[in-house]
């Protein structure tokens, strides 16, 4: 992370914006496999490292790790797993040494930078652990949208403390990246499973008879299974795009788990499956409790594969474990999903953007299913006249629910507003900004996509509120708003008052 002095001010009186801009790190970098597509070619690069003699194959490997071994916590582990990824092609009677094998990792291993082209989209959160924290003072995590080559998103982090005067104390950031390990659900729920299937349209006698094999907690390998039994029925043709989707629907809910002794800022999210091969885009985390009191971490995203997009969702509670989940239901569409951060009234409750114009609410029963929307905002200023969206959950105030909105105007210029909704009936906004609350400085407004502020979520801290934002899609800055100020600065709907 770079510091920088800013040496716009911003016009807004409310709006105390921090010296420090937040940048990628280019020399923060993951190993990806690099693998040929072609079978001719990964039997050609084999077959050259076999041909080599053992003292060639030790010298290429010293070279390998005098170049890279420094840039990685376990480059052996790596190298390894991009070999076995190819194993299968190299015929049995093939011995190969421990050395050969690693060699051949390499030739199909890349370094990818994550933060190489932008560190922006950010949302912020209290760290699940505030031990030793001093009195008034709050220990943060913060997400960010990370994107390299090929713009691929994923989802990286920063923490550090708010002290008591608004400042912030950032940790120092590991120069080590780390994936997770990634894992299928050790656990899918039938009844779960069957309701994503229904929603999908895809229960029909070719799901109906592959779950009536499986328990009501089951594993992956335990669904493979009963697809395969079916499949070997002769009497019985099974609908194949059914057993795509139940394939689908498996893949796309998964687990992942970082090593214990990892540093936060060391843990990347990097895409998994299919449907988020090309980016995980715009993570909103929100710190959920429930009616029992418990606390859970679940952050809305939207996964990419470069030709369709797909809402998910992130559960965590200590940011080591993180459990992803497909949204279901006839209103999840579109982008900018943000859960409210309790229930009310009993419900889940969720804003949204369906039609990419307007700011949606929607209600649920179920955290994964979500059926129908209504419109709460609709673009009535010049400077939202092309779309409206949230920019993170809302923040609970004894005043009513704070939304961060962002506008769209006229040369494609984004902004910050602020509407107000009801605590009991968040259908109904009573009481909104008049103007924008962050617009884009000249110092803010250059950068990969132009004139661009965006947030996806702030924190309430002593009375102040943190919104930390992106600038034109390249790096991030932080403000700070007396919530009080801002209250008494919005303009109230005259039965609210």
């Amino acid at each position: 992370m770079a510091v920088f002095n800013i040496e716009d001010k911003n016009a807004t009186e409310l709006v105390q914006r921090q010296k420090i801009i937040i940048r990628g790190d280019d020399s923060r970098v993951i190993t990806r496999a690099h693998i040929p597509g072609e079978l001719t070619r990964i039997n050609n690069i084999i077959n050259r490292v076999l041909k080599l003699t053992n003292d060639e194959i030790e010298k290429e490997l010293q070279k390998v790790y005098r170049d890279f071994e420094s840039r990685h916590k376990n480059l052996d582990h790596q190298l390894i797993k991009h070999f076995n990824k190819v194993s299968e092609y190299i015929p049995a009677s093939v011995t190969l040494s421990q050395n050969m094998r690693m060699l051949i990792g390499a030739y199909l291993t890349m370094e990818y930078s994550i933060e190489s082209a932008a560190l922006f989209n950010p949302s912020i959160v209290a760290h699940p652990n505030q031990k030793y924290v001093v009195d008034g003072c709050l220990r943060f995590i913060m997400s960010l949208r990370a994107t390299g080559e090929g713009h691929i998103s994923s989802i990286v982090f920063r923490s550090g403390v708010i002290n008591k005067d608004g400042s912030f104390s950032f940790d120092e950031t590991n120069r080590y990246v780390e994936q997770a390990s990634v894992c299928h659900n050790s656990a899918y729920d039938r009844h779960l499973f069957q309701m994503k299937l229904q929603d999908l349209d895809a229960w029909d006698e070719t799901s109906i008879r592959i779950f009536e094999q499986i328990p009501d907690t089951f594993s992956y390998q335990e669904l493979k299974v009963s697809i395969g039994v079916l499949y070997l029925d002769p009497d019985f043709v099974c609908n194949d795009k059914v057993i795509e989707i139940i394939y689908w629907v498996a893949n796309s809910n998964y687990t992942l788990q970082f090593d214990e002794t990892s540093n936060i800022s060391e843990r990347v999210i990097f895409p998994s499956s299919d449907n988020e091969s090309r980016g995980i885009e715009d993570a909103r985390f929100v710190l959920f409790k429930d009616d029992n009191g418990e606390v859970t971490y679940y952050a809305t995203y939207t996964a990419y594969n470069g030709f369709s997009i797909l809402p998910q969702l992130i559960e965590t509670r200590d940011f080591l474990r993180f459990k992803v989940m497909t949204l279901n239901g006839k209103a999840v569409q579109n982008k900018g999903m943000a859960l409210f951060p309790r229930k009310i009234n009993g419900k889940y409750v969720m804003l949204s953007r369906q039609d990419g114009e307007n700011n949606h609410i929607m209600f649920s029963d179920h955290l994964h299913f979500w059926q129908s929307s209504q419109i709460i905002q609709e673009p009535t200023k010049p400077w939202e006249f092309i779309q409206i969206g949230n920019c993170g959950s809302p923040i609970e105030t004894d005043k009513g629910w704070l939304v961060l909105t962002h506008g769209v105007g006229a040369m494609r210029q984004y902004a910050i507003g602020v509407i107000l909704l009801d605590l009991d009936d968040p259908t109904k906004v009573i009481a909104r900004l008049d103007e924008p609350l962050i617009t884009p400085t000249k110092a803010e407004r250059e950068g990969y996509v132009p004139n661009v502020i965006y947030s996806c979520g702030g924190l309430l801290q002593n009375q102040e509120l943190i919104i930390p934002y992106a600038m034109s899609d390249i790096s991030t800055g932080i403000a700070i708003i007396n919530v009080n100020d801002l209250l008494k600065s919005m303009t109230y709907m005259s039965n609210n008052e």
